[in-house]
């Protein structure tokens, strides 16, 4: 156990100093995760502690990898959807925008749209994102007006600007809907594609389609991990609510 301690702490470390001098930030999401992660562990591997390092503990470590790894399986699942159906609208999840500059993720969520809309003409799309710090306009106009730069007619284009979370997308887009049994194209990246399904459900979505959009690979181990812990309070919904199936 002390070696995998040692390898696990200094693997998290690297991985967190990549983050942060590919980004050149040092407040990157989730990143902390990794430094806190990978000092835990090295303390594990060099504290004096036998228990730590006993079969017990092993056997729990295991148990642990398993699930994590099957809930990851299952969310990576999803990255590798692909669709040619007409969707009446299509709900293109918003992200962080800096100031009025799109951020990365959100870029790879609207080309994957773009290209969508582009083939099919009589789609609709809703831009679905609010303003939060750091933001001078909500990410559903910053989302419109780069769409209406690449030739999406402004008449097709919806703008949801009041939601601040995923579940909140989805709630808000929900009502722009002219048919609430219409069918739905969700546009978000691959790591985030599951969550938002199972959202989508609970909301009482009745037809949806998924579209993945890519993912930088240097952050995608960031996400996917962030997504595991982002799916703890949706079990806990589900939990309260019987009829939410996960």
């Amino acid at each position: 156990m002390k070696t995998y301690y040692l390898i696990v702490g200094v693997l998290c470390i690297l991985y967190y100093l990549i983050l942060v001098a590919y980004s050149r930030r040092l407040k990157v999401t989730f990143a902390g995760f990794w430094l806190i992660a990978g000092g835990a562990h090295l303390i594990c591997g060099c504290a004096p502690f036998p228990f730590l390092k006993g079969g017990a503990v092993c056997a729990a470590v295991c148990v642990l990898w398993i699930f994590f790894l099957g809930v990851e399986a299952r969310i990576a699942k999803e990255m590798f959807r692909k669709t040619d159906r007409y969707c009446d609208y299509v709900i293109v999840l918003g992200a962080q925008v800096r100031g009025t500059r799109i951020t990365e993720s959100l870029l790879r969520r609207l080309k994957a749209a773009e290209k969508y809309l582009l083939r099919f003409k009589e789609a609709k799309v809703i831009v679905s994102g609010g303003r939060g710090p750091g933001e001078d306009i909500s990410e559903a106009e910053a989302m419109a007006q780069w769409l209406e730069k690449k030739g999406i007619e402004p008449e097709r284009i919806i703008k949801e600007d009041r939601s601040v979370s995923t579940r909140e997308n989805l709630k808000f887009s929900r009502k722009y809907l002219r048919q609430k049994d219409g069918s739905v194209l969700i546009v978000t990246n691959g790591f985030h594609l599951y969550r938002a399904s199972l959202i989508a459900r609970s909301e009482g979505y009745m037809d949806v389609e998924l579209l993945p959009a890519s993912v930088n690979p240097v952050f995608f181990p960031n996400y996917m991990v962030r997504e595991f812990f982002a799916l703890i309070p949706f079990a806990c919904y589900a939990i309260k609510n019987k009829n939410v199936k996960v």
